[in-house]
């Protein structure tokens, strides 16, 4: 069994909370390092998290002013000499485009050769499956991950997010919220099949609690209605049942549902609501338009149905809640959507997972160092189309509920 091959076992054979000492004493035998640390991004995106120091002796490093933030950002290895003899070299841990942190290895200098930074790479591409698969048994990474307490109703809404990033060699997908710590009711959902991608963008009324509680009961009804196998329009019905059932009316949230056929580029799109979509194509953004449709909860029984979006290869669409764009300057001026236009112009040459973060940066600037009014929703998503050019299964006609 080679290196990696039995890290990779002991990694699986590990207890969740021991990840890091398994890949430490690993990497001291193997390439005599001397010292072996992982970092976690923090919620907002803004540092990097030491996993397992004590409560209140975790030292945060800046996503963007550090080494290992260089890492992280370039999604690349990272070497910094650290003499006598040694250099660290801090490695990018990405699972599926979704970037989890970085782990940093001291090791000697004459060392590291390019097939160990190869070997690196792939173990830490292992640690990243096992970190996720961990997370369902230890709160170890869920604790480094946050830089601050997080209120209650942002931890309901953390737990419902499939990640924030994914990729796979027809799209790039990349979503973030802000204020992270304090996260009330929007929210996004994305599944992948072999022949589809699933995208959901839900912003619900209110705050604190009740705004949780009310997306995590729409989010968790699209769900389960996406996985019976319904379309997009009766995913919508059926979320749309159960919110009425529960709030007679009086409680509503708005969606965004995407269905992407990943053979042919062609997307369904259910609007219901206020989430909004710009395209970049050719360099050019411009707003697209859907027939606006009720809210889910609003009434009983509300019909939905689907509209056809043809992308190209090479389209950027973002995805956003009415908190970017109506967010507003202390001078009283509106984000609006020629400014957003403007940053979505800005970032063309960023990658769509780094994209959210970007945007909401310059949010940040438009609107000073005041509390957000609203939550602050982006989801980026690239299209690239697919290269195999040969047959297809086609898209299956949306089912009715009759």
């Amino acid at each position: 069994m080679d290196g990696n091959a039995s890290v990779e076992h002991a990694l699986r054979g590990a207890a969740p909370h021991q990840l890091v000492d398994v890949v430490t004493a690993a990497l001291k035998e193997q390439y005599g390092a001397s010292s072996v640390e992982l970092y976690i991004a923090d919620y907002a995106m803004r540092s990097l998290q030491p996993v397992g120091a004590p409560q209140g002796e975790a030292t945060s490093l800046a996503l963007h002013d550090s080494p290992e933030g260089r890492a992280f950002g370039a999604q690349e290895p990272h070497v910094v000499p650290c003499p006598p003899g040694r250099v660290t070299v801090h490695l990018p841990v990405t699972v599926r485009g979704d970037r989890t942190g970085v782990l940093s290895v001291a090791v000697p200098e004459d060392r590291l050769t390019d097939e160990v930074l190869g070997d690196l790479d792939i173990l830490c591409t292992a640690l990243g499956h096992e970190i996720q698969v961990a997370e369902r048994d230890t709160d170890l990474f869920q604790m480094a991950r946050r830089a601050t307490r997080l209120t209650l109703a942002a931890e309901m809404q953390w737990q419902l997010l499939p990640g924030r990033a994914c990729s796979r060699s027809e799209f790039t997908l990349g979503g973030h919220l802000e204020p992270a710590y304090a996260i009330f009711g929007d929210n996004f959902d994305w599944a992948v099949s072999p022949e589809t991608l699933t995208l959901s963008v839900t912003n619900g009324m209110g705050d604190g609690i009740e705004a949780a509680l009310l997306t995590s009961l729409a989010v968790n009804a699209l769900r389960n209605a996406r996985r019976a196998g319904l379309g997009i329009a009766d995913q919508a019905a059926l979320a749309d049942q159960a919110l009425y059932g529960q709030y007679g009316g009086s409680r509503y949230l708005s969606v965004l549902l995407m269905e992407l056929h990943l053979g042919t580029g062609e997307m369904d799109v259910v609007e219901a609501g206020s989430p909004r979509v710009l395209r970049m194509r050719d360099g050019a953004v411009e707003p697209l338009a859907f027939d606006a449709q009720l809210p889910l909860g609003m009434f009983e029984e509300t019909p939905y149905v689907t509209e056809r979006l043809s992308l190209r290869a090479g389209d950027r669409l973002l995805i956003t809640s009415d908190g970017v764009d109506g967010a507003v300057s202390p001078t009283g001026e509106t984000y609006g959507e020629q400014a957003l236009a403007r940053s979505l112009a800005a970032s063309r040459m960023l990658p769509a997972p780094q994209v959210p973060g970007a945007l909401l940066h310059a949010l940040t600037g438009h609107r000073g160092s005041g509390p957000l009014e609203d939550d602050a929703l982006v989801v980026c998503l690239d299209w690239h189309g697919r290269v195999d050019h040969g047959a297809h299964p086609q898209p299956a006609p949306v089912r009715s509920l009759g």
